[in-house]
């Protein structure tokens, strides 16, 4: 457990039962009552890609330990191609620290995975965060992303305007918050993660795919959820669109609804102070 900033945290690992060694970073300090808050990353994210202003955010009131699942960035093993396996291999994480309670921040891909992760693990959650994502079957405008879209998102590489384009919305005003949040992406002094190759892309867009196959029966899923759960977004995601984060908030037996304005997919970038404190006033 580190006190310091995200920038700085070191890059640690631990082998898991299922044989496959996971790279994360821990940044915080335990406290009485406030379990660990697990961070799971969005499509082709590694640990570099969280916001460090948003996790020491976070970190100031307790423990946060963001996670490269199986695959990803420096964990071994190759990226599955559904979620369900993903929740799994998450699962083995935890377990492998010895984790019997957390909090859950899933963002976009990462949201899908906590979903899963809550309901194999109904004790193992306290309390759920979904930002940026969307229900299985049930949702709009996810069975694969909208060419505009696909085609940046899926692009060999991602330079800075393509970030801006794909995550913030297109104001002046957002498009400022961007350029501030690519600022603070390059200010890491450690050890950086392993930049993921178009083999992750691709598994991991096969099980968004998979995932938003339309099917609306598998939004009775959700009803196995009744953690507290908040479900946030940004007031114009284009990945996975805003309609989504309202479904979620009213079929979840047990959630609340928070809409970033002049916001996109990366409302976490964002907004990331304002989103912290919904977070930590959430948890809390």
């Amino acid at each position: 457990m580190s006190e310091e900033s995200y920038t700085s945290a070191p890059n640690l690992s631990v082998e898991a039962g299922n044989g496959i060694t996971y790279a994360y970073r821990r940044v915080g300090r335990a406290r009485a009552g406030a379990p660990p808050l697990i961070c799971l990353q969005h499509f082709r994210g590694n640990l570099d890609n969280w916001d460090p202003l948003l996790i020491d955010e976070l970190a100031a009131n307790r423990e946060v330990i963001a996670v490269d699942n199986t695959g990803v960035g420096l964990s071994s093993g190759t990226v599955p191609r559904d979620v369900t396996t993903m929740a799994r291999d998450a699962i083995a994480f935890l377990d492998a620290l010895a984790l019997h309670e957390v909090d859950l921040l899933g963002y976009s891909l990462g949201g899908m995975v906590a979903q899963d992760l809550a309901l194999l693990r109904p004790r193992q959650v306290r309390r759920l965060v979904l930002a940026g994502t969307g229900p299985q079957g049930g949702g709009e405008l996810m069975h694969g992303w909208i060419p505009d879209v696909a085609a940046i998102a899926n692009a060999e590489t991602y330079e800075p305007e393509a970030v801006i384009r794909l995550f913030f919305a297109i104001s002046e005003t957002s498009i400022a918050r961007g350029h501030a949040y690519l600022q603070r992406f390059v200010s890491r002094t450690a050890e950086s993660d392993r930049p993921n190759g178009l083999e992750v892309r691709d598994a991991q867009y096969d099980a968004i795919v998979a995932w938003g196959i339309p099917d609306a029966s598998k939004l009775n899923r959700l009803a196995g959820i009744t953690q507290p759960t908040l479900v946030a977004n940004g007031d114009n995601d284009t990945m996975i669109p805003t309609v989504n984060s309202y479904i979620l908030a009213r079929t979840l037996p047990n959630a609340r609804l928070k809409i970033f304005p002049d916001a996109g997919h990366g409302f976490v970038f964002d907004w990331p102070v304002e989103f912290a404190d919904t977070i930590t006033h959430f948890l809390a």
